[in-house]
């Protein structure tokens, strides 16, 4: 994991090694190991890094990383297949002089061209010069969960792993108005029809599972998609094969991304995915080889990070100490505040670039700067499961119109099971409508949210009427897999990658995503819904197979709390109100807001409710002051 940058320009007097360094200094956090830089012969292309060892901690696989006096790459993430396809790749005459994953990118490039990216297990975003053909390709991986972040103008191109590094080479901020009206309306930053948009005018993100390829002589731009999955079910196993299959899977998975030369540790929410990561890496057989001991006597114990709230009602508290106790872990409590937030709100937006939706982001940096200072530099995490098994509550609507369309009797025993199982969702003539014309369900809801956008009596007439038409498309989806393809492809997991990534960095810290491991996606996929919601639960498959490995009161939890700290209760805080007025009259100054709304009380909302406005404005006011 590091943080990475470069300069391509025919004019050698915008590159230079100070010029790579204000970009590298600005994304220092993502490397506190080390720092490299190189400028080609002929001064046109300039790279740098900043390093964070984790595989491979010797000087050797410092960057950039040359190879065959032809390639030149930057590497930020890991590939956790590294070993397999080192050995493949040896088997067809190539040598190695690292042990690192870096050169092993580099000799899958080399003999496969851009179709290695096909190879590739892991999470990366990199870039690799081609001296010989005057190239520059770059890729990230699948999900999005490593960042690149690009420039082109008439003169130059310029790439780096956070927008920071690009404003510490000259680039202008200059801050979209259109995505301020996406987020403080319907509270995203993304454009799900523009992959490429960002918060920024001028700067490009590249999407997941994309690639670029930069011909220097030309100033050409060109970028691909690189990876896709179909989403019709096309694989129906019985249950106990599905579930042999999935805990296979995820067991690779998890095998694989523990493959580390540093300390390694786990999040714990007291949930089931984090609770599932925590047993199967209790159960790896590399966890048991690895093992440490205290002078031979006592075995080291899996260290995990959590996020209490005491006297909060979905505090999660019970089910960390249940899954501690039940597991013999030596766990770690931080308890955010909101004298905390306070003090950190700024550094916390410099760190992530863009607004955010929540408070729960804050809890989120505050595990990860625990870990820290607990020596860990690698996380593994949870997150996925839910766009992946359906572990949203609002899953469960396009799982019943699926049913409702298809299998009537099917669909009264589901409701009733999810009655039951405390589900208190309503189906009501808008999802019989939705179930029968979905087409036509996608156009009434989009108009719907569209007149609530340009009707919002707190945002100027001038800004709605210039931005009022929401980037945020209904989709015309009538399966339950196809809403989930949305969440994970287009509009919302990478949102949450974004959050993850930016959080562990600040700290130094690699987090690693089990249930993203494409081969496990792959497979969720071609199974039929029932997979992932039967008998009114979610995530039905993980649940059931994790039966034998957890405690049933975390395996068959009926609330879903969402990683939700108190901020109905922070947005209190004196100190905090009075941030949000002086971000209102931010706002208004910069004709976002109408002057009247200066004189509304402010409105404290939980951290996953719909109208949290008072919170994008706070939020939106940073981005605008901090950036």
């Amino acid at each position: 994991m590091c943080g990475i940058a470069g300069i391509l320009s025919p004019d050698p007097a915008g590159i230079s090694r100070q010029r790579l360094k204000e970009m590298t200094d600005a994304i220092a956090h993502r490397g506190p190991d080390g720092e490299g830089f190189w400028i080609n012969p002929s001064g046109e292309v300039g790279l740098g890094h900043r390093r964070l060892a984790i595989i491979d901690l010797s000087p050797a696989a410092a960057q950039p990383m040359h190879y065959l006096d032809r390639y030149t790459i930057l590497h930020n993430g890991e590939i956790y297949n590294y070993l397999e396809l080192k050995s493949l790749l040896q088997s067809k005459g190539y040598s190695f002089t690292t042990a690192s994953d870096t050169e092993v990118i580099l000799a899958a490039y080399d003999h496969y061209g851009p179709e290695c990216l096909q190879y590739f297990d892991g999470m990366f975003a990199f870039a690799i010069w081609d001296e010989r053909e005057r190239k520059l390709f770059a890729a990230r991986d699948r999900f999005g969960e490593k960042p690149l972040f690009f420039y082109k103008d008439a003169t130059q191109f310029l790439f780096a792993s956070e927008m920071k590094a690009l404003w510490a080479a000259g680039i202008k901020k200059d801050s979209n108005r259109k995505l301020i009206f996406n987020f403080i309306t319907i509270g995203y930053t993304q454009n799900p029809a523009n992959g490429f948009e960002t918060f920024y005018n001028g700067i490009s993100k590249l999407p997941a599972r994309s690639y670029l390829i930069y011909m220097a002589d030309k100033g050409e731009l060109t970028t691909g998609l690189y990876w896709d999955i179909k989403i019709g079910e096309s694989y129906s196993p019985g249950e106990e094969a599905a579930i042999q299959q999935f805990t296979g899977l995820l067991s690779a998975s998890v095998h694989r991304r523990m493959r580390s030369d540093v300390p390694l540790g786990t999040s714990l929410s007291g949930g089931l995915d984090s609770s599932s990561i925590v047993a199967t890496v209790l159960a790896s057989a590399k966890y048991s080889a690895n093992i440490s001991h205290d002078q031979g006597r006592h075995p080291r114990r899996l260290q995990t990070f959590s996020a209490v709230f005491p006297g909060f009602e979905k505090d999660e508290s019970a089910y960390i100490r249940l899954a501690s106790n039940y597991f013999h872990l030596d766990n770690h409590m931080t308890e955010p505040r909101s004298v905390d937030l306070v003090r950190d709100l700024e550094k916390l937006v410099w760190h992530q670039e863009e607004p955010f939706l929540s408070s729960s982001i804050y809890a989120q940096y505050k595990v990860f700067g625990l870990a820290a200072r607990h020596s860990i530099k690698v996380l593994l995490d949870g997150q996925g499961a839910d766009e992946l098994l359906a572990g949203y509550h609002k899953y469960y609507h396009w799982y019943w119109q699926e049913l409702y369309r298809t299998d009537k009797k099917a669909f009264v025993l589901e409701l009733e099971a999810a009655r039951e199982s405390g589900v208190d969702d309503r189906w009501t003539w808008r999802n019989r409508l939705a179930a029968n014309l979905p087409v036509y369900a996608g156009i009434f809801l989009k108009k719907k949210r569209s007149a609530s956008q340009r009707n919002s009596k707190e945002l100027s007439r001038e800004f709605v009427n210039q931005f009022g038409v929401s980037y945020y498309d209904i989709p015309h989806i009538d399966k339950l897999s196809g809403v989930l393809y949305y969440n994970t492809f287009m509009n919302g997991m990478e949102e949450l990658l974004r959050y993850a990534d930016r959080n562990s960095m600040a700290h130094g810290v690699e987090v690693r995503l089990p249930f993203l491991s494409h081969e496990l996606v792959e497979f969720l996929f071609s199974l039929p819904s029932h997979f992932k919601i039967r008998d009114g639960w979610t995530k039905w498959l993980l649940r059931t197979s994790m039966e034998s490995y957890l405690p049933e009161e975390i395996v068959w939890r009926k609330d879903k709390t969402g990683y939700e700290p108190p901020q109905r209760t922070w947005m209190q805080d004196p100190v905090l109100q009075e941030y949000i007025h002086e971000s209102r009259r931010k706002l208004v100054r910069a004709d976002i807001l109408r002057p009247a709304v200066l004189h509304k009380k402010i409105q404290p909302h939980d951290a996953h409710a719909a109208e949290n406005n008072d919170w994008r404005y706070l939020v939106t006011a940073a981005c605008l002051a901090t950036i």
